[in-house]
Formats: C-alpha cells, sequence, structure tokens
C-alpha cells in the first residue's frame, strides 16, 4: 500500500497538504479553504481533465448539476491567485469538458 504524497506539485507551484501552504516561484499564496480545495483536487489529477460535476462532487458534496457558475467563479478566483501573476499559466480550461492543470 503506498502512502499518499504531502507535497503536490506543478511547474513552479508546490502545496503541501500538512501545512496547508501553497507557493508559486517561491512566493507564497493566500487560499481560501474553498480555493485550496479546488486546486488539490486539480492537483491530484496533474494533466488529465476534472469536469465541472466531478469538482461540485469532490469539493462542494453535490452529487447533482444544480446550473450553478460556482466551479467557474472559483477558477476565476484561483487564476487571479495562481496564474495571472505569472508568466506561465497553469490552469487551463478545457471546451467543453473541464478544466486540467498543466505541468
Amino acid at each position: 500500500m503506498s502512502e499518499e504524497p504531502t507535497i503536490l506539485r506543478a511547474h513552479d507551484l508546490e502545496m503541501n497538504l500538512l501545512s496547508r501552504r501553497v507557493t508559486r516561484g517561491g512566493r507564497e499564496l493566500d487560499l481560501l479553504p474553498r480555493e485550496f480545495s479546488l486546486l488539490e483536487c486539480i492537483l491530484r489529477r496533474k494533466g488529465r481533465v476534472q469536469t465541472r460535476t466531478m469538482l461540485l462532487e469532490a469539493v462542494w458534496d453535490i452529487h447533482f448539476d444544480p446550473q450553478t457558475n460556482v466551479v467557474e467563479t472559483h477558477i476565476s478566483r484561483l487564476r487571479a491567485k495562481i496564474d495571472r501573476p505569472f508568466d506561465h499559466e497553469l490552469i487551463q480550461t478545457v471546451r467543453g469538458s473541464g478544466y486540467r492543470i498543466s505541468e
């Protein structure tokens, strides 16, 4: 049985699950609890598309599609913190499918 990783990484982004710290390019980022959970969900499946429904279930424990834009709103906030201040964008929108984080 393998142990779950306590540090998740993509490019220059690092998430420490024990201390709940996120850094990018050595700079600490201040994430709200839902933003942290959303980023963790995407990072755990790095390179693979996470659908809106998958994210709703994993982060908000919503098991149906209530036609809400909560995922899009939180992705936008997350991008403002982890992508916009940097040269390389990590969070990608896969049109018609969902989101993924790239290396």
